[in-house]
């Protein structure tokens, strides 16, 4: 990974690193208060769940006792002898340096498309509010953030096995990843790399997430223990804590008698757009990528803002689809109201105890809503100008289905 280190480059690296040290060393008792929050933090993804189980750890003692801790033991070590506000400043920079080599190598054939700049695609993602609270809040999905990122960037690169022992990490870590085998493959074979037959690029994977997994008893005594919590926890969903998701409140509701073939129903949902997706795109697997990413931000069990801001991260790339959108100011505005009244509709909730779940959750259906339309909306866009290439005489044309 080699970026262009020019003045206005160190400059955006330079500021986003001072901001957040600033708020951690000013301003102690922001990040406490933000990684308390339901939009930040899931059981999945909390830090300090995170040092429950760091505490559990160091005293001989399981971390998944107690049923708290649901994150992969190797979080732990890497807490135990690092500091965590380093970590975290640390991953968010390697990760727009990351985004900013992908941007800077890609190209997309059509002629909408112009050579983009990677230093304003890391500020996006630096100075995008979601990546700053993320941060701050000290979410650990930001590690499987990073895998992912690590998995696009070799795949784009052509070298098949870093992609996908990234790939690897971030399904160790995370479980959801492993859906983005398919477009990372296509990703790979479209870099013209001749390492990367399907064959060697599934046993790639295997291979390193079953030696991720081969390290947990070395870790931790008991691997069922392991299993159960941390990727039980995300498949039977036993934790309905409030998140910006959709699920929690549909299963606080639904009877028990329904709630394994709701669950299946459910997966189901998240894991079919990804064969479809990547058959029809195929000639775009990073796009593919882009939108699965929006996909999961909306409908995986236990979502974040932090699933956003990864997603926010990719999506500029596309910024020559934009004259094509149909929809986006109104996507703007949906994500913008829900992002600044949720926290709000939450403290009525639980704290002035003037309204009820329903307050909190109807704004979580408007913030999917959001998202939704911005994923559907860019989906369209990509496939008219795929379109209008192929039809050039279209271009600029309307089209009514009949």
């Amino acid at each position: 990974m080699a970026i262009s280190l020019d003045r206005k480059t160190a400059a955006i690296y330079a500021g986003a690193i001072f901001l957040r040290l600033l708020v951690f060393v000013a301003f102690p008792d922001i990040p406490d208060f933000l990684s308390t929050q339901v939009e930040i933090s899931t059981p999945i993804s909390s830090f300090k769940r995170l040092q429950e189980g760091l505490f559990l750890y160091q005293h001989g003692l399981s971390p998944y006792d107690g049923g708290v801790y649901h994150q992969a033991p190797l979080l732990l070590i890497i807490f135990e002898f690092l500091p965590s506000t380093l970590v975290f400043i640390a991953l968010d920079i390697l990760n727009a340096a990351s985004l900013h080599s992908i941007a800077d190598k890609l190209h997309i054939p059509t002629p909408r498309f112009q050579k983009l700049d990677g230093s304003l695609i890391a500020a996006a993602y630096l100075f995008n509010p979601f990546t700053i609270l993320s941060c701050l809040g000290r979410s650990t999905v930001i590690f499987t953030s990073a895998a992912i990122i690590q998995a696009v960037l070799n795949a784009q690169s052509g070298n098949a096995v870093r992609a996908m022992f990234g790939l690897a990490i971030g399904s160790y870590l995370s479980m959801y990843p492993a859906l983005l085998l398919p477009p990372v493959m296509l990703m790979l074979r479209q870099s013209g790399s001749k390492e990367a037959t399907v064959s060697t690029s599934v046993v790639s994977f295997v291979g390193a997430l079953a030696a991720l997994l081969a390290t947990t008893p070395v870790l931790t005594d008991n691997f069922r223990d392991f299993l159960a919590s941390c990727y039980g926890a995300q498949i039977t969903i036993p934790d309905l804590t409030p998140n910006v998701g959709l699920w929690w409140y549909f299963f606080i509701e639904i009877f028990d008698s329904f709630r394994d073939f709701f669950i299946g129903v459910f997966w189901l949902h998240l894991v079919g757009y990804v064969g479809g997706m990547t058959f029809r795109l195929h000639n775009q697997p990073l796009f593919v990528i882009t939108s699965l990413l929006g996909l999961m931000a909306i409908f995986k069990p236990y979502p974040s803002i932090a699933d956003v801001s990864l997603y926010l991260g990719f999506l500029p790339m596309y910024s020559h689809i934009l004259p094509l959108t149909r929809y986006t100011f109104i996507a703007a505005s949906v994500l913008l109201y829900s992002t600044l009244l949720g926290p709000a509709f939450y403290h009525l909730w639980i704290y002035a105890g003037s309204g009820n779940a329903n307050f909190f959750y109807a704004i979580t259906l408007v913030w999917s809503l959001g998202l939704t339309i911005l994923v559907g909306d860019t989906l369209f866009a990509v496939m008219r100008d795929e379109w209008e290439v192929e039809r050039p005489e279209m271009r600029g044309k309307s089209v009514r289905q009949i």
